[in-house]
């Protein structure tokens, strides 16, 4: 199952060359000239006036907060691309089209920034971690299949079976792992992701009751009333005038 595609489309992504202080994602050079490390510093720009061996520099906006998986990642990730000869290649055309700043340069290097980031992701999810959080969920080779299921069908019915039968668990075995790898029940999970969905939707202007039944809600009432619990304000208050 593709546990990135979805995330990657509801959260709009964008990658801009940046001077190094300004900078949250940082390649550095091997001795040879070559890409050997990609840093990626998740919260906050690295703050370094300079550092040596630094290739390309840029600042990437993925939502912030509100992308559920960025904030399930280490405050600095490290990408290692000693050997991944096709990521360095890219980083590689990425400096060349910063530096070279020709017609067209910062959509070739927000497009290509996109496949960078899918990249790294790819590489924390491949690698795991001890933590509990959606990352580690993702890893979870049985976890990622109820928890893609619960990102692509948001609007479905899911009950603890449903996601189980999913995960190829039982019940009883599904709701533990899942507490303990994620950090939170699986309709937790589920009502906290319909609502980023839906707190995009208001912030477009979709009207309220299209929203809530898009979700699963039975009525525009109740979901105001969990949009406020989680937000602090009511979705109309949202909504583009």
């Amino acid at each position: 199952m593709d546990r990135l595609t979805t995330l990657v489309e509801r959260f709009h992504l964008s990658v801009q060359g940046a001077p190094l202080p300004d900078a949250n994602l940082v390649a550095f050079a091997a001795a040879d000239g070559t890409p050997a490390r990609v840093t990626f510093y998740v919260s906050k720009n690295c703050g370094l006036e300079e550092a040596a061996g630094v290739i390309f520099s840029a600042h990437v906006d993925w939502s912030g907060p509100a992308n559920p998986l960025l904030a399930a990642l280490p405050a600095q990730v490290d990408f290692d691309l000693t050997t991944q000869e096709d990521t360095r290649a890219l980083v590689s055309l990425m400096s060349e089209e910063a530096r070279g700043n020709r017609c067209g340069a910062q959509t070739v290097i927000n497009r290509l920034g996109e496949v960078l980031m899918v990249r790294l992701l790819r590489d924390q999810i491949e690698r795991g971690t001890t933590e509990a959080g959606l990352l580690a969920g993702m890893a979870d080779p049985r976890l990622h299949r109820a928890i893609v299921s619960i990102h692509d069908h948001p609007e479905r019915l899911w009950s603890n079976a449903d996601l189980a039968e999913v995960a190829g668990l039982s019940l009883s075995r599904f709701a533990e792992l899942f507490g303990q790898i994620v950090g939170e029940t699986p309709m937790g999970y589920l009502r906290r992701w319909r609502l980023i969905l839906a707190r995009q939707d208001v912030l477009r202007g979709d009207r309220i009751d299209a929203v809530s039944r898009r979700y699963g809600y039975g009525s525009a009432e109740s979901f105001t009333r969990a949009f406020r619990k989680a937000y602090g304000t009511a979705p109309s208050a949202l909504r583009p005038s």
